[in-house]
């Protein structure tokens, strides 16, 4: 094989538990990803050479009935084999879920189950699961997705399998709405609502922390420059005393009232300040394709007498 010493993680489960999530994040972490390649082609994957920087990164591939030729118990029979041949550091993923919340998934994104494309989405579930048996049971590592936002399975992830051999913390910065809940698993917490908000301007609060125009309004505030740079000073102080005290994991949140103007404009400032400083913190927005919702953002601050009757 030409990668020798590659490491291999078989990413597979059952439809709707969560596989392109742990797909991407795995993408995000540096791995060369592979979604649905058919069982046959496996070998011919791992002969192939690597090429565009891909050298040396490990393998994700992701299967599951949806790939052409799936068959479960040759395909635990052909993994048994690569690992016993050895060179390669290789572990299966298996996604689970409970039925009725997977029924729950597939209602409301209106897909229909790739093995009940005639019938009802729990026909589809209880033959998968059926099918999926022998891998779940061959499977290094099971994660049972039935009570985990999808946010929730991407810092599931991170922890699993972002590289933390140089010592440095795998650092993940998240934005929030506080009226949508505390985020599960944070570190630090940084309360953003000290910021006028953007929301009450009808030009600005269809958009998010990620515009020019929203950001700028953020940025015009008295209290935005000294305070947030505070907040990075702190942090670049805290970090190397994070690594030194052996601390794996760091995840850093910021929250505002809905998660999609101040949070997400400071989440991503703050991540470009750190990676300036030398650090790779991943960001997720949490709340970023929320709706707006007036009745979660409080009361309106009154109209500034010079502005017009503008509601800032």
């Amino acid at each position: 094989m030409s990668e020798e010493g590659q490491r291999l993680l078989l990413v597979t489960g059952l439809s709707g538990a969560g596989k392109s999530t742990v797909l991407k994040v795995l993408e995000d972490l540096g791995w060369e990803v592979v979604d649905n390649l058919p069982p046959a082609l496996l070998d011919a994957l791992l002969d192939a050479p690597a090429g565009g920087g891909q050298a040396g990164r490990p393998l994700a591939v992701g299967i599951d009935s949806r790939s052409r030729g799936f068959k479960p118990a040759p395909l635990v029979k052909r993994m048994k084999a690569l690992r016993e041949a050895g060179g390669r550091d290789i572990d299966t993923l298996f996604l689970d879920c409970a039925g009725a919340e997977l029924e729950r998934r597939f209602s409301e994104t209106r897909r229909r189950h790739p093995l009940a494309e005639d019938r009802p989405a729990a026909d589809g579930i209880a033959r998968e699961r059926e099918m999926m048996e022998p891998l779940r049971r061959w499977a290094d590592q099971v994660i049972d997705t039935t009570n985990y936002s999808s946010n929730d399975l991407q810092q599931e992830m991170r922890q699993r399998f972002a590289d933390a051999a140089d010592g440095e913390p795998v650092l993940n910065i998240l934005s929030f709405g506080f009226a949508r809940g505390l985020p599960r698993n944070a570190d630090l917490v940084f309360d953003m609502r000290y910021l006028r908000n953007p929301h009450w301007d009808p030009k600005l609060k269809p958009g998010t922390g990620l515009d020019a125009d929203v950001a700028a309004y953020v940025v015009a505030d008295p209290a935005y420059a000294d305070s947030v740079a505070q907040i990075e000073r702190l942090l670049l102080t805290l970090l190397p005393r994070y690594r030194a005290e052996g601390k794996s994991y760091v995840t850093i949140a910021f929250g505002c009232t809905g998660g999609r103007h101040r949070s997400v404009h400071v989440a991503e400032r703050v991540a470009r300040t750190l990676r300036e400083a030398g650090h790779n913190p991943a960001v997720t927005h949490r709340n970023l394709d929320s709706a707006p919702q007036d009745g979660l953002e409080g009361k309106p601050p009154p109209a500034s007498p010079t502005s017009g009757g503008e509601q800032r």
